[in-house]
């Protein structure tokens, strides 16, 4: 039976994805804990500041509390600083969408971002999420710079994204995926067409200093009317450049440098 630690956890993570309100009965059958204690938790919760209700004896929603200790945790690591100055300059240089993502565990975890589509359409998900490893050309590209066993061993715990959720072309079996990384390591970056998301396009290059694990990955992402194979090309020596010097320039980063 889990511990209190892991359901509170649980109802964490399980609020984490309700925009809306969500009522207790429902938390406690979703996460399979009794409602008595599912009740315990979520008052514990509310008199920490992690949980509100919505009205008196309503639905229960996160407060931004958790976003703030993951934002201060942020600022003090210089992570921000040191790659702002790298994902701007590529956001202008491509016009589109730049992401940072960093590893942490066996998570890989979007934190930094850089719009350079000032007009027209504009792709800009949310910031703090998991990377969907099996969808993504951000965890095709960190799936890269390991073993396909250790790659599998991460999507399996995970999952695959089924299409009816993210794109057309996003893969659902072992060797579908494997193609997606083995062309990512030939080419020394990873490319996605209608694989996150209809109608969007994203490449990515891993922050890897030799002899070291990958410590992150560095994205573009945009609608495939402007992204397309052939402008993912020509961008591809720019992106390699750009990890380039994030990796080197790392070390300033007590975050980046705990995976050395």
């Amino acid at each position: 039976m889990p511990g209190v630690t892991e359901r509170t956890l649980a109802v964490l993570e399980f609020l984490a994805t309700q925009m809306e309100g969500t009522p207790l009965a429902m938390i406690a059958d979703q996460l399979d804990i009794p409602r008595s204690a599912c009740h315990r938790l979520l008052v514990d919760l509310k008199q920490c500041g992690y949980v509100r209700q919505l009205r008196e004896h309503g639905d229960y929603v996160l407060t931004t509390k958790l976003v703030g200790l993951g934002l201060g945790f942020l600022a003090t690591s210089g992570i921000v600083d040191i790659a702002q100055t790298i994902l701007d300059r590529l956001a202008e240089k491509s016009g589109e969408l730049v992401r940072l993502a960093i590893v942490d565990g066996d998570r890989l975890t979007w934190v930094a971002k850089s719009q350079g589509a000032l007009k027209g359409l504009r792709y800009d998900p949310d910031m703090g999420m998991d990377t969907v490893l099996s969808c993504s050309a951000t965890g095709h590209a960190w799936m890269m710079t390991m073993t396909d066993e250790r790659a599998l061993e991460l999507v399996s715990r995970q999952g695959f994204g089924q299409p009816k959720q993210y794109g057309p072309n996003a893969p659902t079996t072992i060797n579908g995926l494997l193609k997606f990384v083995h062309a990512a390591r030939e080419r020394g970056y990873a490319t996605i067409n209608e694989v996150f998301a209809p109608g969007m396009t994203a490449m990515a290059a891993p922050l890897q200093r030799r002899g070291y694990a990958a410590m992150g990955v560095i994205s573009i992402a945009g609608p495939l009317v402007r992204l397309d194979e052939k402008r993912m090309e020509t961008l591809g020596p720019t992106l390699l450049a750009a990890a380039a010097e994030l990796a080197a320039a790392s070390h300033a980063s007590p975050l980046f440098n705990r995976g050395r």
